[in-house]
């Protein structure tokens, strides 16, 4: 049965929370066995729980610390769109990336797919 759109916003403020948490086993444990992920969309995707755990691991490996924030959900069907926010501690300053990351879920409520999208053009220092 496809989610309903409370059960994304749900599965998102999940992710929020997940990610913020720094945990690359438990934000993977969000993903199907199977799922695509790739962020940003333009890089070689990240395929099954080792290859995304290992994507977090190394940016949790890069920073000090972050801050990663869904400012706005949009749901259609078992897809769910987010605009986001990622304030990244590195090397004393904070990194900013703004864009969009858009989410494929599961009969389960896992994430078959996630792709963020974002550029240079989305990233600021200060």
């Amino acid at each position: 049965m496809t989610p309903t759109p409370d059960q994304l916003r749900t599965a998102v403020a999940q992710y929020v929370d997940t990610v913020n948490g720094r945990d690359p086993a438990a934000i993977a444990a969000l993903f199907t066995e199977d799922a695509v992920q790739a962020d940003p969309a333009s890089q070689p995707p990240n395929v099954g729980h080792v290859a995304i755990a290992r994507f977090f691991a190394d940016g949790i490996g890069a920073s000090e610390a972050w801050t990663f924030a869904a400012t706005a959900v949009h749901t259609c069907a078992a897809t769910v769109a987010i605009d986001f926010t990622i304030a990244v501690q590195v090397g004393g300053g904070t990194m900013r990336i703004s864009g969009i990351e858009v989410f494929e879920a599961a009969d389960d409520g896992r994430f078959r797919s996630a792709h963020a999208y974002w550029d240079d053009a989305d990233v600021e220092f200060a």
